[in-house]
């Protein structure tokens, strides 16, 4: 058996395929999650699950002594942009003041290595498409700047310490485990493909496109999407990289370097479906770019990540498939 790994936000969307993809590499786990947004059934049966917050620092520090926790994964906070504005404290409290409680806790209790959640909301919006790693840092909502506060904390950490981490900024995260072992299952999700898939199984009446009059092909939005399961593996080659080599961070986007517009998306949707897909124009949200998609060469040179799932219909399909499955459950 692999060392321990404890996963911060385990329970929820992304956190849950990543302990899945911990497990089936053969590390322990533990999961620590207040359950708010997770659900205790999504995490891997191989996993121990702590219910607990991470800036409960007694509660962290007793886990990595008695589970002799060597790394961390890092993924519980708020993600909602809109929420960040109307709620900023809510944002700063759950992610950069938590993380600094987490990241203090592990670093007394001696763990050398972690890996953070971090997003391309650190970018704001970008001058230049693809956007990479060296795109000058301007997050444009609290959301952003308290993921970035984050990133900052652990360069710091790292320069004072026996320490070091990997920031993923992600792009647009989609899909489901291809073998229908988790999905996303928060109510009220605010992501395209989550919502599309609802509207297919009759969970919601329409999709609402947020503008159409972007700098854009066809007016809307251009968004790199990449699948939940090809992120979890970036997290497990990242910590293999900081196993390897132990003086050495990492601050990495994660994506697929490819776009695709909110109609190219719906029609997707009604391909794999072969269901008509009821979309009603809305008005702009303040904040979102007209196109955002990741420059991946640095991630696909730095680490042996090759993504199996990068295929939209795949995608989709995935996505869908797990929607039915939570529409089945009593």
């Amino acid at each position: 058996m692999k060392p321990t790994i404890l996963v911060t936000g385990g329970a929820g969307y992304i956190g849950s395929h990543a302990v899945m993809a911990l497990c089936d590499a053969g590390y322990r786990v533990v999961v620590l999650d207040n359950l708010t947004t997770g659900f205790a059934w999504a995490v891997d049966k191989r996993a121990t699950l702590v219910e607990g917050a991470v800036d409960n620092v007694a509660l962290v520090r007793r886990i990595c002594a008695e589970y002799d926790v060597i790394g961390v994964m890092h993924f519980a906070g708020s993600i909602i942009v809109p929420e960040s504005v109307e709620n900023p404290l809510k944002y700063y409290a759950n992610n950069t003041a938590a993380s600094r409680a987490l990241i203090a806790a592990v670093v007394a209790c001696g763990v050398q290595h972690f890996i953070f959640s971090s997003t391309a909301a650190t970018y704001g919006i970008p001058e230049e498409v693809p956007v990479k790693e060296t795109t000058p840092l301007a997050p444009i909502n609290p959301y952003g700047r308290s993921k970035l506060m984050t990133e900052w904390m652990l360069a710091d950490v790292a320069a004072a310490h026996k320490f070091n981490y990997c920031a993923l900024r992600y792009f647009n995260v989609a899909g489901a485990d291809p073998h229908g072992r988790s999905g996303q299952s928060t109510a009220g999700a605010t992501h395209l493909i989550k919502i599309a898939v609802e509207v297919a199984t009759g969970k919601r009446n329409h999709v609402s496109i947020f503008g159409t009059d972007y700098a854009t092909p066809d007016g809307t939005g251009v968004r790199d999407y990449i699948h939940v399961s090809d992120l979890a593996t970036a997290h497990l080659r990242a910590l293999e990289a900081l196993f390897a080599d132990p003086t050495r961070s990492h601050t990495l986007n994660c994506g697929y370097g490819k776009g695709y517009s909110v109609l190219e998306v719906l029609d997707a949707v009604r391909r794999v479906t072969n269901l008509e897909i009821k979309a009603e124009m809305a008005p702009r949200r303040a904040g979102d770019p007209d196109c955002l998609i990741s420059d991946n060469r640095e991630i696909l040179a730095r680490f042996p990540w090759v993504p199996e799932y990068d295929d939209l219909d795949m995608i989709v399909s995935h996505a869908l498939a797990w929607e039915r499955k939570l529409a089945a459950r009593p």
